[in-house]
């Protein structure tokens, strides 16, 4: 991995992790419905106007309902889970508990598939619950009422990246860029009727809105691209390690922009959970391959 991908990586880790900071200003004065329709249609928004820049088309006939059912498992459905969660839990506790998605991504392809978890997997697993189990036990944000339901609903949505990936991979090819502008029209769609149900707490500030921007451009829109072009450069499994840094952004954006204590459990569990996701997926890091790589 180059200087300028690793560069891009470290950025891309920022840009996910501070979405747990956007959220926690955000959502208890939008709401979640309202908060994530704004995310959605601004992404949606920001990757039309980059796909006509960049001629890239959508063929929505052919590929409306592949639109529609990643949009909701991957963006939708999870996106308003976490927000929901966000107006209980600390931005650090999120970040972490959104690591766990490779777990249950590998969980749900082995069910998927029919094949036995190896021992590894198996380990992997049972260290992502135990270092849940302790951020969870520890944490005083769990103490407060309504945190039950909420550590719930952001493992549901966890759990729902991981049907995504796994829907993905089984479904028919499509560009990864219309993957996703593609899912950010069909999930902005099928979270309106959410807004009946989840209404705004209060007027949006300028404040408010900034953070909503952030979320849909540079944290939804712009941290695509980037992902993708990872990908492209990198190959998905040098990409995936993002998955290990986000947590640790979104624990630093806590501490300094909302003043969420760190403990020690924070620290530990976030380590353990990390372990645990590297184990389930594979991933063994190339620190030679590293050094060896030119600056460019």
């Amino acid at each position: 991995m180059s200087a300028s991908n690793l560069l891009r990586l470290f950025i891309l880790a920022s840009i996910w992790g501070s979405s747990f900071l956007f959220m926690r200003i955000a959502a208890p004065s939008l709401g979640p419905a309202v908060m994530i329709e704004y995310r959605l249609l601004f992404a949606a928004v920001f990757l039309a106007i980059v796909g006509a820049l960049l001629k890239k088309p959508l063929h929505w006939r052919e590929h409306w309902k592949h639109y529609l059912i990643l949009g909701f498992f991957n963006s939708g459905l999870p996106f308003l889970l976490f927000a929901y969660a966000a107006g209980t839990l600390s931005a650090s506790l999120l970040s972490v508990l959104n690591a766990t998605a490779p777990i249950w991504g590998a969980l749900i392809s082995a069910a998927w598939s029919r094949q036995m978890v190896s021992g590894r997997v198996l380990l992997g697993l049972a260290l992502g619950t135990c270092g849940v189990a302790l951020l969870v036990g520890f944490d005083h944000v769990s103490a407060r009422p309504g945190a039950a339901l909420a550590i719930a609903a952001a493992l549901l949505a966890s759990f729902n990246y991981g049907v995504a990936s796994t829907y993905a991979k089984s479904a028919k090819k499509v560009d990864p860029f219309a993957n996703a502008h593609g899912s950010m029209w069909g999930a902005a769609l099928l979270v309106l009727p959410a807004l009946l149900f989840f209404p705004s707490h209060a007027a949006p500030t300028i404040g408010i809105m900034g953070a909503v921007i952030a979320l849909g451009v540079l944290c939804s829109g712009v941290a695509y691209l980037m992902y993708f072009r990872l990908i492209a450069d990198v190959g998905p499994t040098s990409a995936l390690t993002v998955t290990f840094l986000t947590p640790l952004f979104g624990i630093l954006w806590g501490t300094l922009f909302l003043g969420e204590t760190v403990g020690w459990y924070t620290v530990v569990g976030a380590a353990i959970v990390i372990v645990g996701t590297a184990l389930v997926t594979g991933f063994r890091p190339n620190f030679a391959a590293l050094r060896r790589a030119p600056a460019a």
